[in-house]
């Protein structure tokens, strides 16, 4: 056995069942590997940014780290947009990247980079100095992308290390720490709670599981507090059956409106909120100093149960709380609006969907569309980093194979990462792409007219137009093995997501919004 076979079969003795590859010269041995270790499915990806964000959304839907395998230190600064994401998103992922072969590090070869220094930007990492230290490296690799909450570590492996012998496998692991509930905050939330009703209850993290959401609900009930949840949260429990949770809008502005009408807030797996960027005369964080703050669980702790623990300790009868009904919106029909388009899918998105929605200005409503629809798992931009959506959707499908995925896509955010529909053709997955084609970057003309200039000139347009030449995304979908319809109304377009989530494998349906 060589380190490379090791590495993987210490990986799958860990738990782990996938790897998101995009490998090069200094990886054949892993490549060989895979043959000689049944238990690991290896998912070719065209570009580094879709192997990385395709083992982010695998791992926030199945709750264990992915592998992704990339090609020295290029191949890792072509995936470090999406693992920034997956860092602000806790997400477990381990990256192996092949490096030189020890003894030509010192040439200095074309390839030759800092890796170390491009990986400690999003987490742990580590370099293999043997081939025989191969199994203990990347256990403790997976050990530490399962710290909770979460994070990205990587191993770098040189060529050599890989096909050298190695003696075995290192046995499975935990990671290095558990989640716990402080006992303390839960005392002094509740204090809060009994003498403050305007109190918003801040969530995030795993406050927007199921069980944080019920328990959530149940200290709403007695306490008279306002949910409200972050505005990009890794992964969020929606629809029937649960409780209402108001979104922290975008815009400072209005963040600010919605916080101020709040004389005191508590954290549940959140930090406090930041302005997304920081504008004149807008003070970076959203809070007032005027409001009282409470840290009920940090995104380290386990928000959940604290919830719970939060919930018994106010006396919450376990059956109290909001629970929402089955009422998804009428099928719209008419011209397409930003209001209809939003209503389309969340009119026709079936039970246990997967909602990866990185739509951005386009799919603004559809979250407040969504509320009553059937129960789904909704995935967003965590990092702000665009290209997330495709390659997430296409990891959470291999995830959760039997479940619909939804991919809302904005059209400029899409071209960073449009290789993820090769691999959604290759693998069959289940994933409807909804692409919201207004041929912009809508966001930037309204940050440009944030930032005073109410008129741009010719050139200032052009950097933020993708009219000329228009794509088509129909024709782009075909030619990767994707079959792809273009909508022009809210009535064709309920009809084509019909049609896409009653049939087998990858589809994309070009909204023109």
């Amino acid at each position: 056995m060589n380190g490379a076979e090791s590495l993987l079969k210490t990986a799958i003795a860990s738990g782990v069942d996938i790897c998101f590859a995009n490998p090069g010269t200094t990886e054949m041995p892993f490549v060989a590997a895979f043959d000689s270790t049944p238990g690991l499915r290896a998912v070719l990806c065209l570009f580094e940014g879709v192997a990385t964000g395709a083992a982010d959304g695998y791992a926030r839907m199945a709750g264990k780290p992915a592998l992704t395998l990339l090609h020295l230190g290029p191949g890792l600064a072509n995936g470090l947009a999406n693992l920034h994401n997956a860092r602000r998103a806790h997400t477990p992922i381990v990256n192996i990247i092949g490096d030189h072969t020890t003894w030509h590090l010192s040439a200095d070869a074309p390839l030759a980079s800092d890796i170390v220094s491009l990986a400690s930007t999003v987490g742990w990492v580590r370099s293999n100095k043997s081939a025989e230290e191969l199994p203990s490296d990347i256990a403790e690799a997976i050990r530490a992308a399962m710290t909770y909450p979460g994070q990205v570590a990587t191993l770098i492996v040189p060529h050599d290390n890989q096909y050298n012998p190695c003696a075995g496998i290192t046995p499975s692991v935990r990671p290095l720490t558990e989640p716990t509930v402080n006992e303390q905050a839960v005392l002094r939330a509740a204090a809060l709670l009994r003498r403050e009703r305007a109190t918003a209850l801040f969530l995030g993290d795993r406050a927007l599981t199921e069980r944080g959401l019920i328990a959530a609900a149940r200290i709403a009930a007695v306490s008279g507090c306002k949910l409200v949840c972050e505005t990009f949260s890794a992964r969020q429990e929606r629809g029937a059956g649960l409780a209402r949770v108001e979104r922290l809008p975008y815009f400072p502005e209005q963040a600010m409106s919605l916080l101020s009408q709040f004389r005191a807030m508590i954290l549940a797996g959140a930090k406090a909120p930041v302005s997304f960027f920081g504008y004149p005369g807008i003070p970076s964080f959203l809070t007032s100093p005027y409001q009282s703050i409470e840290s009920l669980a940090s995104p380290a702790e386990d928000a959940a149960a604290a919830l719970e623990a939060l919930a018994l300790s106010l006396g919450a009868p376990t059956a109290a709380g909001e629970r929402l009904p089955l009422a998804p919106p009428p099928k719209p029909t008419g011209p397409l609006t930003a209001e209809s388009f939003a209503a389309a899918i969340a009119s026709v998105q079936p039970e246990g969907a997967i909602i990866m929605d990185e739509g951005n200005t386009s799919s603004a409503a559809y979250f407040q569309y969504s509320a009553t629809a059937p129960r789904h798992s909704y995935l967003n931009l965590t990092g702000g980093a665009i290209g997330q959506g495709l390659p997430a959707a296409t990891g959470a499908a291999i995830a959760c194979p039997d479940r619909r995925v939804i991919s809302i896509e904005a059209d400029g955010s899409a071209m960073y990462t449009l290789q993820s529909l090769w691999t959604q053709a290759r693998e069959g997955l289940n994933v409807t792409t909804v692409l919201c084609a207004n041929h912009s970057y809508k966001i930037l003309g309204v940050e440009m007219m944030r930032a005073g200039v109410k008129q741009p000139g010719a050139q200032a347009q052009s950097l933020i137009d993708l009219s000329n030449p228009k794509i088509d995304w129909v024709q782009m979908s075909k030619s990767v093995g994707v079959p792809a319809v273009r909508v022009e109304t809210a009535d064709l377009l309920v009809r084509e997501l019909e049609r896409a989530l009653s049939s087998q494998g990858p589809r994309l349906i070009e909204v023109a919004l």
